[in-house]
This record gives structure tokens, sequence and C-alpha cells, in this order.
């Protein structure tokens, strides 16, 4: 099975953020289906997807996409099998490594004690015959070298025995791995053919599919319609910051659908095709972290932030807001001083060119820019809720909120 070594670009890692978004919010209201209808721009996403798996068929209701799921197992086997084949073949070669490596430090001991023994000889020769203990100094360090030779010679001889039985594992690990991956591959071009084959038949299939509906209907589930965010939004000056914070709630909502292409994209490259990325994880925590922020505003108007309210929840909603008037000022330190840090954070980002320590290497200013972003949006919209506040103070009956 081919590698995969595709890394996103860091201009399409931004201009996707930015422009997935819109288009969703733009499909997002957009008419419905009819309740039930098969859609082929759908299917066309799903056999975009999970096309290796025959869901597109399936939700084509058509049953020949079970085919696809003993090919993709297969790739699933023969991936599995490549695997223990490339440790083992890894095993053996760090082993064969560590051999040769042992073997030239085995000749340099024999060279060295051999030129020990040498000299040894010479001064030997040399001594006079009355010289007992210089020449029983240098027999014992004849000795002793000769007995390091003859020890080195046969760790050599069996490290040589042990290296002939690790080439054969060698052949047959390479021979293995070669032979599951050519499998793996031949499937996934077959898996790929079918693909290319319903990429033509999606419309008729979408047609029958629509047909057999239309003659036996599928149960059809009620939807409940939860209550709409925008009742919330106030008007003039207020509705403005309000409607601001709605979409830019929605506007990062979406992002989490693109966590949902990438970590899919990531399964993939790591379990079919053995290639895990390091960006896919890295531009996700990113993500969700400006998320996080940018939807603060959004949780503050929809009251979503969590808090201890055991007594404030028994409170008239006159009363809350005087609780909340009073208690603004801590909320607007946070704010403020949150603003201004990471004001000082993004300047400095950007000054210094900074970028991460992993291979991607994306440049960090433009994520401490949106913690600028969050930190404004959340003061606006802590603005709006000080207006509302005073609004329901003075007069109980007339808020800013509900297009009163």
């Amino acid at each position: 099975m081919p590698s995969v070594d595709f890394v996103l670009p860091h201009w399409l890692y931004w201009t996707g953020l930015i422009a997935f978004p819109i288009i969703a919010m733009v499909l997002s209201r957009r008419p419905q289906p009819e309740s039930g209808k098969r859609s082929t721009t759908i299917a066309y996403l799903i056999w975009l997807v999970g096309g290796f798996l025959g869901f597109h068929r399936l939700y084509l209701k058509n049953n020949w996409g079970f085919l696809f799921w003993p090919l993709f197992g297969a790739i699933l086997v023969s991936n599995s099998f490549q695997r223990e084949a490339r440790i083992v073949y890894s095993e053996t070669t760090a082993a064969i490594t560590a051999i040769d490596a042992s073997k030239k430090r085995g000749e340099k001991t024999i060279k060295r004690a051999t030129t020990q023994v040498s000299r040894a000889q010479e001064r030997l020769a040399a001594l006079a015959a009355d010289d007992q203990s210089l020449r029983k100094r240098q027999e014992r360090l004849i000795k002793r070298n000769s007995d390091k030779i003859e020890k080195t010679k046969t760790r050599i001889k069996k490290l040589a025995r042990e290296r002939i039985e690790l080439e054969p594992k060698v052949e047959q690990s390479s021979a293995l791995r070669q032979q599951w991956s050519q499998l793996a591959l031949y499937t996934l071009f077959a898996i790929l053919a079918f693909m290319l084959i319903d990429a033509l038949l999606i419309p008729g299939l979408t047609r029958k599919a629509n047909a057999i509906l239309a003659a036996d209907p599928d149960d059809t589930v009620k939807r409940s319609h939860p209550p709409d965010d925008r009742d919330l939004a106030g008007t003039g000056f207020v509705g403005m910051i309000d409607r601001l914070s709605l979409l830019s709630g929605e506007f990062v909502a979406f992002w989490s659908v693109i966590a949902v292409f990438v970590y899919y994209y990531e399964v993939i490259v790591r379990y079919v095709f053995n290639s895990p990325t390091n960006w896919a994880h890295e531009s996700m925590f990113l993500m969700f972290g400006m998320q996080y922020l940018i939807c603060g505003a959004y949780a503050m108007l929809t009251e979503s932030h969590v808090r201890v309210d055991i007594f404030y929840a028994n409170f008239s909603p006159r009363s809350k807001a005087v609780v909340d008037l009073l208690t603004s000022i801590f909320f607007f330190i946070f704010a403020g001083a949150l603003f201004m840090t990471a004001w000082i954070f993004a300047a400095d980002s950007f000054r210094q060119g900074e970028t991460s320590f992993t291979e991607w290497a994306i440049q960090y200013w433009p994520a401490k820019i949106v913690i600028v972003l969050g930190a404004l949006l959340l003061i606006l919209q802590g603005v709006s809720k000080f207006l509302k506040d005073i609004a329901l103070v003075i007069s109980p009956k007339q808020e800013l909120t509900h297009g009163s």
C-alpha cells in the first residue's frame, strides 16, 4: 500500500476556516427537500466520504453496497499483516546492525590485544634472564591479552552464526511486506474502480430509490423544533450586537463539521495507508480553541455559561437584572483584562513570527488575534446585557428583547 505524504498547506487551513462556514450557512438557509426523499447531492457527499464502504448505495436503498465491505476488510487485514512483517523486518535489521557493530568492536579489541602481545614479547626478549619480576609481569600481560583474543574470536564466531540465522528472516519479512502491500493496493484499486462506476450511476440510483420510496414510503421521523435563538435579539443598537453574537456563534459552529472530515482523513491514512499525520491533531486543537473564544458572546446571549445560581434562580426578572448590574463590574474587569492581554500576546506573536514546534510549523499569530476578537465580541455582548438590565430595572414591562 503506498504511503500518503499530503500536508495541509497553511493558506488552505485558514481559507477553509473562513470559506466553509460561509458556504454551510448559505446552504442551511436553502429550502429543505421533501421528508424521506433521497437527494443526489447528499448521495454524492456520502460517496465522497463513505464510498469505500458503499454507504452511498445503502443510502440509495441498494444492497450491492455490502460488496464494498469485504474489500475494505481485506485492506485492513492486509495492512495488519504488513505491519507485523514490518515490525519483524525492523527488529531483525536492527539486530543485524547491532551484530555488525559488535563484530567491528571485537575486531578492534583483537587488534589492540595483538599489539599488546607483540610489544610484551619484544620487552620480554630484551630482559635479562635473572630479572624474574619483570619477566613474570610481561608473561602475565601476554597471557591476559592472548585470552582476550581467544574469547573475542569465539564471540565473533557466535555473532556470525547469529547473523546467518537472521538473514533469512530479513528476506522473508521483506517478501511478506511486499506481498501484503500489493494485495492491499490491488484491493484499493478495485474499490476505486467501483466508486468511479458508481459516480456515473448515482443519478439513476437516486431515481430508482425515490421510486421505491414512492411505492413503499419509509416511516417518517417527527422532528421537534427548538426555540429560535434569533428571538433573543433585541432592537436598535442592542439588537445589532445580539445579531452579531448570533452570527459569530453560528459561524464557528460549522467548524465542528470540519473536524469530522479532518479526523476521518486521519483515521483513513493512519489505518489504511499506514501514514499518520501530525498536522491533523494540531490544526483541530487550534480550531477548537478559537471556536471556544469566538462563541463566548453567543453563549452569553443564550445564557449557556455554567454558573452557580442557588439563590439567583428564584429571583424575579427585575431582581436578576439588579444583581447582574451590580456584578457586571467584575465581568468587564475580566473581559477588559482578556482583551488587553490578548492584544499583547497577538502583537508579540506577530512581531516574532511565532510558529508551532511541529513539522507543520503553522504561524500562531492568526490564532492569537482570534483571542482579541473573542474578547471584543464578549465585551460588546456585555454592553448589550448591561443596557437590557438597565431597561428592565427602569421599566420592567419594556424589555429590549423579543422585538419590543
